[in-house]
């Protein structure tokens, strides 16, 4: 490309007469016209140092106009993404928490938990006065109800989830097809891995509710099967 350049810049000089051919080439190298002193050859290399020079500059402006498309390429990498969920995701985890946290009679917690059977669904708590078992067994049966209606406002809230899930979801998925760079779409997948998360958390805590609902109905029966048989041993005692 370059030597076709320059033939083409050679012609161009013959055809204007600046360029003489090697047989009509006088035999000094040179002209005198009104007092200065004309080297055709001379002139031909500095016609071929310019377009040496003008190719060296746009060479350089190609790759100046590369540098600025892969800068831009970069900073739309680097933008971030403009919505984030953060807050509705904690917002939701945290209202579970909340349900979690109000649960009734006995807490999701292993020293309560302890306290409780050990007060009302063993031991003592099924072979005491008479007055006492019966106590015990109104309270256990409260423990019951209260689990069951704990596991359902937990189920509850996390259904009130569901349609605020169902929204950012649709923003995320929206934020990720548009992604103008790397960076925001690796936030938007982000925000969808921590959205996955929150479900996960509701699912755990809609299970632990009512898992504890169930085992402690299952106490219940098997605490009011012992103190059945303990009554029985008693009535028939007392024959």
């Amino acid at each position: 490309m370059k030597t076709s350049r320059l033939r083409r810049l050679l012609t161009a000089a013959l055809y204007a007469g600046l360029i003489m051919p090697a047989g009509l080439m006088p035999g000094a190298a040179s002209a005198q016209v009104g007092g200065i002193v004309h080297d055709p050859r001379n002139y031909a290399q500095n016609i071929l140092t310019a377009a040496r020079t003008l190719e060296q500059i746009n060479n350089q402006i190609a790759m100046l106009q590369n540098q600025t498309t892969s800068l831009l390429n970069e900073a739309k990498n680097l933008r971030g993404l403009p919505t984030s969920s953060l807050e509705e995701l904690q917002a939701q985890v945290d209202r579970t928490r909340g349900l979690l946290g109000e649960a009734r009679r006995i807490a999701f917690d292993v020293r309560d938990v302890q306290s409780a059977f050990e007060g009302r669904y063993k031991g003592a708590a099924l072979t005491g006065p008479g007055a006492a078992m019966i106590a015990n067994a109104d309270a256990r049966w409260k423990d019951s109800v209260g689990a069951f209606e704990d596991a359902m406002k937990v189920q509850a809230g996390i259904v009130g989830n569901l349609g605020t899930t169902r929204t950012t979801i649709g923003r995320l998925v929206g934020a990720s097809q548009s992604a103008a760079g790397a960076l925001q779409a690796a936030q938007a997948g982000n925000q969808l891995l921590a959205l996955q998360s929150q479900q996960l958390a509701d699912l755990t805590a809609a299970l632990a509710a009512q898992g504890r609902a169930q085992s402690l109905d299952a106490a219940r029966s098997a605490a009011a099967e012992a103190e059945a048989r303990e009554r029985f041993r008693r009535f028939r005692k007392a024959d």
